[in-house]
C-alpha cells in the first residue's frame, strides 16, 4: 500500500476517479460516458498547452506567454480565414503552428543568447503579444459567421465517438511523450534541467535545449490557438487570459517540478484532467466562481509543497558519478 502511495501518477489518477464519483452523488450523469467525454474534449486545448509548458519546465524554465501565443496566432489565422474563404485549413493549421513557434523561438533566444532570466523574458513577451493581437485585430472580434464552415467543423467532427480536437490531443500526448522519452532532445531536457552543470560536462548544450523548447511550447501552443478559435467560433484579444497560469498548475499538480528535471507527460495530463473535472463539477454542483477560485490555489498550493518533499526525498543531482565502493573505502 505504502508502494502505492509514492506512485505520484496513479494517486492522481485515484483522486480524479474518487473526484468523479464523489461529485456523481450531487449531479445526475456526471459520471456517465458522455459527460465525461465532455470534460476531456473541454480540457483538450490544456492538455496541448501544458505539455508544451512542461517541456520548459523541465528545462528550468517557465513559459508565461503561452496563452498570449494562443490567443495571437488564433486571430491571425482566423482573420485570414474569413479575408481568403479559399485557403486550404491544413495551410491554416501549419500557419498556426508556424506562427506560434516563432513566437516560441523568440523567447528561447533572449533566454539562450542573451541570458536573460525566462519568467523575465515571458512577463515582458506576454504584454508584447496581446499588444500584437490587438493591433493585428484593432481590437476587433472575428465571429462565427465570418469564419468558414471547415475552420469551425472539422475539430467538431466525430471520429470513433470524440471530437476531432480530442484525437489532437490524444495525438500530441503520445507525440511529447515519444520526444522525452526516445529522443536525444528529450533526454537533454531532463539533463538541462536536473543539473545543468553536470549536463554541461557531459556535452549537454543547455542553453540549445530550452532553445528547442521554448519553440516547441510554441508551436503546441499556436495549434491551441486554432483549436480555441474553432471550438470557441470567436477570436478576441482577451481570449485564454489566465490560462497560462492554468498550464503551470496542470504541470504542477500532476508531479512537474518548478525546479526542472522531474516529470512525466502522463502526470501533467493527470493534473489538467484535475483541473478539468474541477472546473465542469464545481459550477454543477452550485458552488459560487470566487470559491471555485479559492479551492484551485489551496489544490496548487498543496501540490507544490507535496513536490518540494517528494524532490527532498528524491534528491535533486542526476548525472553523478559515483565511485566503485572500493575506492570510497580506500
Amino acid at each position: 500500500m505504502r508502494n502505492l502511495l509514492k506512485n505520484r501518477e496513479l494517486l492522481l489518477g485515484l483522486i480524479i476517479v474518487g473526484m468523479i464519483l464523489g461529485f456523481s452523488t450531487r449531479a445526475d450523469n456526471f459520471a456517465s460516458p458522455g459527460n465525461l467525454a465532455n470534460i476531456f474534449n473541454d480540457t483538450s486545448i490544456l492538455i496541448i498547452l501544458a505539455l508544451g509548458q512542461m517541456v520548459v519546465v523541465l528545462t528550468k524554465s517557465i513559459d508565461l506567454s503561452v496563452a498570449a501565443n494562443l490567443a495571437f496566432t488564433g486571430m491571425a489565422v482566423a482573420m485570414l480565414d474569413a479575408a481568403y474563404p479559399g485557403l486550404p485549413l491544413a495551410l491554416l493549421v501549419v500557419l498556426a503552428i508556424g506562427i506560434g513557434a516563432m513566437l516560441g523561438a523568440i523567447n528561447g533566444l533572449l533566454v539562450w543568447i542573451l541570458q536573460i532570466p525566462p519568467i523575465v523574458v515571458t512577463l515582458g513577451t506576454l504584454t508584447i503579444y496581446r499588444g500584437m493581437t490587438f493591433v493585428l485585430s484593432g481590437g476587433a472580434w472575428v465571429n462565427a459567421h465570418q469564419m468558414q464552415p471547415d475552420f469551425l467543423g472539422i475539430p467538431r467532427m466525430l471520429v470513433l465517438g470524440l471530437p476531432i480536437l480530442s484525437w489532437v490531443a490524444i495525438v500530441v500526448v503520445i507525440l511529447v511523450g515519444f520526444i522525452l522519452t526516445r529522443t536525444p532532445f528529450g533526454r537533454s531536457t531532463y539533463a538541462a534541467g536536473g543539473n545543468p552543470v553536470a549536463a554541461a560536462y557531459a556535452g549537454i548544450d543547455v542553453g540549445r535545449a530550452r532553445f528547442l523548447a521554448f519553440v516547441l511550447s510554441g508551436a503546441l501552443a499556436g495549434l491551441s490557438g486554432y483549436l480555441w478559435v474553432s471550438r470557441y467560433a470567436v477570436a478576441y484579444v482577451d481570449i485564454a487570459i489566465g490560462f497560462e497560469l492554468d498550464s503551470v498548475a496542470a504541470n504542477v499538480i500532476g508531479g512537474v517540478s518548478i525546479a526542472g528535471g522531474i516529470g512525466t507527460v502522463i502526470g501533467t495530463v493527470l493534473g489538467a484532467l484535475f483541473l478539468g473535472v474541477i472546473k465542469n463539477a464545481l459550477p454543477v454542483i452550485g458552488i459560487s466562481p470566487f470559491a471555485q477560485m479559492a479551492i484551485s490555489g489551496i489544490v496548487i498550493v498543496l501540490a507544490v509543497v507535496f513536490n518540494a518533499r517528494a524532490e527532498r526525498r528524491k534528491g535533486r543531482i542526476i548525472l553523478r558519478d559515483r565511485a566503485p565502493a572500493s575506492e570510497v573505502s580506500a
